[in-house]
């Protein structure tokens, strides 16, 4: 880890929650618009999600309680396992999982564009079944992982509700994590989405008519709870505290930092300057900066900024603009979101 100029994050006002966060990975989705704009937040708590969409004046939230229907018109709720917003190209969809399927609405929660059930009776009784880990990814495919390991990718047509499942990647052998794609501009050869899973396995991925993989990073025993993927550079975070860097294209081992005390619970990118943000049990929030020598090759991570959240679990953290000058902190039983900008 190399050392840097550190940046200065100062609080500003929080956004309160209609019912408090639970502890889940990655909990806390943001929408951000072309432009850099801030357009929506969202956090799960139990079957339902908070959904808070921007004002027109750009001065405040409206507030929307998001209650989850499981499968067209039926009223029966389950647990929600995640939330995200996945910007394709022709639209915008926000995607839901729960241990009864993956649900998928319009950007704004208002229409249910698809439904996706799993299949509960394959499973083992005393094996838990959910779906989790949401990316975009191409120009028109959605992956969702689930407790079995598999990646379903879906294809989206640019408006109405006639999604296909299209195909199905089938490498990992435990519960997905997480899901990400590339959010820099990938090298060539380099893969444009990773998965990772319970163990710690992660797999790289090539996008296309066709999913390929490319490398697959051997789990070490310690689970992987968030995954990022940046300039070819796999940014993975650990239950042990650590936060480890790969090369997209071939696996390799690039860094490692002992970057928290506890749990990573959410890793995020900020994806015109690279700045790499993590939260964790132990009530931090860090600012990293992820950098590739033209030259060489060599990656590098340096230490921006140190947040203490206090007496909080944090379990969401996610920039509010490109450019990473913003951040927004969910906590487990937080009924707020807290906000931190440039000082």
């Amino acid at each position: 880890m190399a050392a840097a100029d550190t940046e200065r994050y100062r609080k500003e006002p929080s956004i309160p929650l209609r019912s408090s966060s639970a502890a889940l990975y990655n909990n806390l989705s943001v929408l951000r618009l072309p432009g850099g704009r801030l357009a929506g937040l969202s956090a799960v708590h139990g079957p339902s999600l908070s959904l808070l969409s921007a004002a027109a004046d750009g001065l405040g939230f409206s507030h929307r309680q998001l209650q989850a229907k499981e499968g067209g018109m039926a009223v029966s709720t389950s647990l929600l396992t995640q939330a995200a917003w996945c910007v394709l190209p022709a639209r915008v969809l926000l995607v839901l999982t729960s241990q009864r399927g993956i649900q998928m609405y319009e950007s704004d929660g208002s229409i249910m564009v698809y439904w996706h059930a799993l299949d509960v009776a394959e499973h083992s009784p005393a094996r838990a079944v959910f779906a989790r880990g949401i990316a975009a990814a191409g120009e028109r495919f959605i992956c969702v992982g689930t407790s079995s390991g598999l990646v379903l990718v879906f294809d989206i047509p640019p408006k109405g509700t006639n999604v296909m499942l299209s195909e199905v990647l089938e490498q990992h052998r435990d519960a997905i994590t997480d899901i990400a794609a590339e959010l820099g501009q990938a090298p060539a050869g380099a893969g444009d989405l990773v998965s990772a899973d319970d163990t710690g396995t992660l797999c790289v991925w090539s996008t296309g008519e066709e999913f390929a993989l490319l490398s697959k990073i051997p789990a070490f025993g310690c689970s992987c709870s968030s995954v990022k993927l940046w300039n070819g550079i796999v940014a993975a975070g650990y239950g042990n505290g650590q936060i480890r860097l790969y090369e997209a294209a071939t696996g390799l081992p690039r860094a490692e930092v002992n970057a928290h005390a506890r749990w990573i619970y959410a890793l995020d990118v900020a994806p015109q300057t690279g700045k790499l943000l993590s939260g964790a049990e132990d009530s931090f929030v860090h600012v990293w900066k992820l950098s590739r020598n033209p030259d060489t090759g060599e990656v590098a991570i340096e230490h921006r900024h140190a947040e203490c959240v206090t007496d909080t679990q944090v379990c969401g953290a996610r920039f509010c603009d490109p450019e990473g000058n913003s951040f927004a902190v969910t906590g487990y039983d937080l009924s707020e979101i807290f906000r931190y900008g440039r000082a």
